[in-house]
């Protein structure tokens, strides 16, 4: 009789989440039969009472915003690499009932950018800021030698991402996003804006781009992407993130490594190609 174990992602909106398309393929090909894996419409206020309202066979969590900081005070542990920038994409919930919360994007977007070649840079550029951004600044603390540049919308943004900078050892300066384009330039971009935010920068892609990460998988390619690709720049990209960040996830969840990815990989492709997406539970 196979183990039966349940693990979903939590998040609002929720709709549109490829994480029970990754995460159920991994199953598949593990040959964890018993588990399942689905998706939760559910916000900040809501959040207290859905984890309480689980029982043992739950094995985990995905994460995604607004919850990444809200579930912060609702675990038993939280790993150091979360807490190195406050935010939670995972929490493993262990046989003896404690909720360790993880993240794994950070560590996703390292080995995404190891896959594409990208092992050191001297310099880097980051679009946008906010919970993904400072994210990528730690990515970077392990990537980047030298300094990095965020480009932003307000002053606001710019003092928060050069105290993520401060608080995760790496030398951040600030400009403005009318500035953005000669960020482009640097020999890696990460681009952590929303749809549409970067289209306009399209135009201005040099001759010899570096590698962007950018971190969007729906629609894709992005503009930038596009054009990006087209003067014969590298580019990673979101579905490259979630995918290693995913796996990661489930060989926490499952104890089972290392984790399909290949199998986990062409489920996300297949799935972005039919622009299909499994029903949300509320």
């Amino acid at each position: 009789m196979s183990t039966v174990k349940r693990a979903a992602v939590l998040g609002s909106p929720i709709a549109h989440s490829l994480s029970p398309v990754l995460h159920r393929a991994a199953y598949a090909e593990l040959g964890l039969s018993g588990w399942s894996y689905d998706r939760y419409e559910v916000d900040e206020a809501r959040l207290p009472a859905f984890l309480e309202g689980l029982d043992a066979s739950w094995a985990g969590l995905s994460l995604t915003m607004p919850l990444k900081r809200a579930v912060i005070p609702l675990l038993d542990e939280v790993t150091v690499t979360a807490s190195s920038v406050e935010a939670v994409n995972t929490v493993v919930l262990t046989e003896e009932g404690r909720r360790v919360g993880d993240n794994t994007d950070i560590p996703g977007m390292i080995a995404a950018l190891r896959e594409r070649g990208v092992e050191k840079v001297d310099s880097a550029a980051v679009l946008g800021a906010g919970a993904t951004a400072s994210s990528a600044l730690a990515a970077l603390s392990r990537v980047c030698t030298g300094p990095v540049t965020a480009y932003v919308r307000s002053e606001a943004r710019a003092e928060e991402m050069r105290g993520w900078g401060e608080r995760l050892g790496v030398p951040v300066r600030t400009d403005g996003w009318e500035r953005a384009a000669e960020g482009l330039r640097a020999p890696l971009v990460v681009a952590t804006t929303p749809a549409g935010a970067t289209d306009a920068l399209a135009a201005e892609v040099p001759d010899r781009p570096g590698t962007l990460f950018d971190v969007l998988y729906d629609p894709w390619p992005t503009a930038l992407a596009a054009a990006w690709s087209a003067r014969g720049g590298g580019v990673v990209g979101g579905l490259d993130l979630l995918v290693h960040q995913a796996v990661l996830q489930v060989e926490r969840m499952t104890g089972r490594a290392p984790a399909p990815m290949a199998a986990m990989r062409a489920a996300g492709e297949r799935a972005l190609a039919a622009g299909q997406a499994p029903p949300a539970h509320s």
